[in-house]
């Protein structure tokens, strides 16, 4: 990877975009799978995903640490976890706004009575 650790972080973000994409939308081009080989390749999809991911994080700041930069390699580290944390948290508000749930939520100007009907 690069020394970029919001490049990196939106590296992983596109990843987990691309394989969240190809599970919502696979399944309705392939149907149900019941056979050995569904647990096999969610396995081995799942170690994939670990490999990448460690790539992602981990692959440069390592390099950085072994030519013995400690510092340049834990902020490397540390900011491309904490891009990737806003990233993560965008998503869930992205996802808490556009729920349909989300209307249901009591405000605060909401009273105890109110809950009841």
């Amino acid at each position: 990877m690069t020394t970029n650790p919001y490049l990196n972080a939106a590296t992983a973000a596109a990843y987990v975009t691309l394989v969240a994409f190809m599970m919502f939308f696979g399944s309705r081009f392939i149907g149900p799978v019941d056979t050995l080989l569904m647990p096999i390749g969610m396995l081995s999809l799942l170690v994939f995903s670990v490999l990448v991911m460690a790539v992602c994080f981990l692959y440069q700041p390592v390099q950085l640490f072994l030519e013995g930069d400690k510092k340049a390699a834990t902020a490397l580290f540390i900011k491309t976890v904490a891009t990737f944390a806003l990233i993560t948290f965008c998503i869930f508000v992205a996802l808490l706004i556009l729920s349909p749930a989300s209307q249901n939520v009591p405000s605060i100007e909401t009273t105890p009575s109110d809950l009841r009907t």
